[in-house]
């Protein structure tokens, strides 16, 4: 180990004995006691020295034996110390790309402020480098969100889409201007590579399946990509750019992705109002179909109300807001990259809604039908969805509190989902 301290939190004294490590209230902590010369000891911490050189430094400053062990430890505990040689042979193969690592320290930097052991924030920037993820629908908010997770550092980004560019369709960091009249997959596809840092790298032996170790078994979906056939895919996102399938998307749609076991994320503009969700794990979390059944459920005309919007006929430009669309599509690559890197973000089973012109943000909570064939409903022996249902559904609303999204990610059970690798 090679330790250094994180340099994503900037550092300053409370007073003489404490040090306050962020800014930010989400990730900022204090520690003390600290003395003196273990304050000046902490600049040595810079990822140049190992610990055996670290304790003849200690010896030199007459720091007492066993000192500089347990301070690297404490600080360890505290999720204050990284590994500058950390993360594994994935993370040793991007270290040597030393390019395509710089286009990715902001992305490095903000992992390991997540991260609680020492290395593994650059594994699982390493890991994204391995993950398949496509994008169905390449609109305002479908291509931005390819070329955004293709900069963050995943390997292989898809996107499917009919038909060609409209001038409507243009938007910074998405599709170019200059793409109007061309195919739209083949438009969006190339917009992403451009802001990829580098190529992914060649199918193999899954050699970075450390970082998701608790992966479930990997899914096959029809891939839409010409000469492809069959891929494992990762997450698949549907921004559709008709704002009727995004205020109220066709089951039918996801139905293979249900089948195959497939995590698919939802994201849209419908009508001036931006959707994020729900993040759809299947067989765990509400759907598509649950979502149809349960506004069924409450309106016994929605069914009649969604025939005719499907059925209507096209308009010739949808209320799709540059600036919205271009907070939604960041809002979804946000989620998607959480779950790409292990965790599960607050779309599973929640919808995330903002229109405008007030902006406020608010969850819509999606939770398992009973009636729908994807199986995610546990149901009690009198007839009501779980304790354990009602409380995803409401943290997905409110929102864990500090203290438990801490303890939550330790104390996961091993068959939680994760990612493909």
């Amino acid at each position: 180990m090679v330790p250094q301290m994180k340099t994503a939190l900037r550092r300053g004294w409370r007073d003489l004995n404490t040090v306050q490590f962020g800014m930010a209230p989400a990730h900022a902590l204090t520690l003390g006691p600290v003395d003196t010369a273990t304050g000046s000891f902490l600049d040595l911490l810079n990822g140049t020295r190992g610990l055996p050189l670290l304790r003849e430094e200690g010896r030199r400053m007459d720091l007492p034996d066993g000192h500089v062990d347990r301070l690297v430890t404490r600080l360890a505990r505290a999720g204050l110390l990284d590994d500058a040689r950390g993360g594994g042979p994935a993370a040793d193969e991007l270290r040597a790309r030393k390019a395509v690592l710089d286009r990715l320290r902001p992305d490095l930097a903000s992992l390991s402020l997540l991260a609680t052991e020492p290395g593994e924030a650059i594994g699982r920037l390493a890991a994204r480098r391995s993950l398949r993820v496509q994008v169905r629908g390449a609109g305002r908010v479908g291509a931005l969100v390819a070329s955004l997770l293709a900069a963050a550092g995943v390997g292989a980004v898809d996107v499917c889409d009919s038909g060609r560019v409209e001038p409507g369709d243009v938007a910074p960091g998405g599709l170019p201007a200059e793409s109007v009249g061309e195919r739209r997959a083949d438009s969006a596809r190339r917009a992403a590579r451009c802001h990829a840092p580098d190529r992914p790298p060649r199918s193999g032996p899954r050699s970075a399946r450390t970082a998701t170790a608790a992966a479930p078994a990997p899914s096959t979906v029809p891939d839409a990509s010409p000469g492809t056939g069959s891929t494992a895919l990762s997450l698949v996102i549907l921004t559709p750019r008709d704002d009727v399938a995004v205020h109220a998307p066709d089951p039918a749609t996801a139905a293979a992705l249900l089948a195959s076991g497939t995590p698919h994320l939802y994201a849209g503009v419908v009508e001036a109002t931006g959707v994020v969700g729900p993040l759809v794990l299947p067989g765990d979390t509400g759907c598509a179909g649950c979502l149809q059944e349960t506004r069924t459920d409450r309106d016994p005309t929605w069914p009649r109300l969604i025939a005719q919007w499907r059925s209507g006929a096209p308009r010739p430009a949808r209320a799709c807001d540059l600036a919205l669309a271009t907070t939604v599509a960041g809002l979804t690559a946000a989620h998607a990259l959480t779950f790409l890197d292990g965790r599960v973000p607050t779309s599973a089973g929640a919808r995330w809604e903002t229109s405008l012109p007030a902006l406020h943000w608010h969850a819509r909570p999606v939770t398992a039908h009973p009636a729908c064939r994807c199986g995610a409903a546990v149901r009690t022996e009198d007839g009501h969805t779980s304790d354990e249902e009602e409380r995803r559904a409401t943290m997905a609303v409110q929102g864990p509190s500090k203290e438990s999204s801490r303890t939550a990610d330790a104390a996961r059970p091993a068959g939680t989902w994760r990612a493909h690798v």
